[in-house]
């Protein structure tokens, strides 16, 4: 078994698994839901279906195709990157983690280039097709993000007594995001938290390499 599980492997079973169920979640809620319509699963989780223009958690930063062009650049990088850690053995976590970063910006690059074009727009009174006869709502890049999942883990109003802020509403966590931003940010974390110590270890090795031919 462990003769078919190699680092290459298991990186790309990562990149597989992980991009099926977040185009299988996006492609669900697009096709169920209405826009902004929710679904309650607790008082602090809701399927909350929205899109956005913009990077992770619908942050919106400078145009559509500047986004979607950099989004793309980025993953050009990581991908190459990745192919290098695995070429040079780095550890099976480390690699898992740059696979998740790479497949959570590879997620959101295929709403941003396909999904105006395949869907029909998504507002409070229809729900959008797959593939519909007049055409999709948008034009190729400049597609919207779909997200769905809300977390308001605190929502309550701040005391009147309280200055600046008192009688004003609030909600703890209140981003809504998809699963390739989970992925990409689950990646860095985990990169942050155990294996920052490798972030500049294939710089190393190449240096290292460079001074051995010279």
């Amino acid at each position: 078994m462990k003769k078919y599980l190699t680092k290459g492997t298991i990186s790309l079973l990562v990149i597989f698994l992980v991009l099926i169920i977040d185009q299988w979640i996006k492609i669900w809620i697009k096709t169920h839901m209405y826009w902004h319509d929710s679904i309650r699963v607790t008082d602090w989780f809701y399927i909350y279906f929205t899109e956005n223009n913009g990077m992770a958690f619908g942050m919106e930063i400078f145009g559509k195709l500047f986004l979607t062009t950099f989004r793309i650049v980025a993953v050009g990088f990581i991908g190459w990157y990745l192919y290098k850690i695995v070429k040079q053995g780095f550890k099976t976590g480390y690699i898992v983690c740059v696979s998740l970063i790479l497949t959570g910006a590879l997620g959101n690059i295929i709403d941003s280039v396909f999904y105006g074009v395949i869907f029909n727009e998504s507002t409070h009174s229809q729900i959008a097709t797959f593939m519909p006869d007049g055409g999709g709502y948008s034009t190729w890049f400049y597609g919207k993000v779909v997200d769905m999942f809300y977390f308001p883990i605190i929502d309550t109003t701040w005391p009147s007594w309280m200055p600046m802020v008192g009688g004003e509403h609030f909600i703890f966590f209140s981003p809504i995001f998809n699963f390739a931003d989970a992925a990409i940010s689950c990646g860095i974390i985990a990169l942050l938290l155990f294996y920052s110590k490798y972030l500049n270890q294939s710089h190393a090795i190449d240096d290292k390499k460079l001074k051995n031919e010279n």
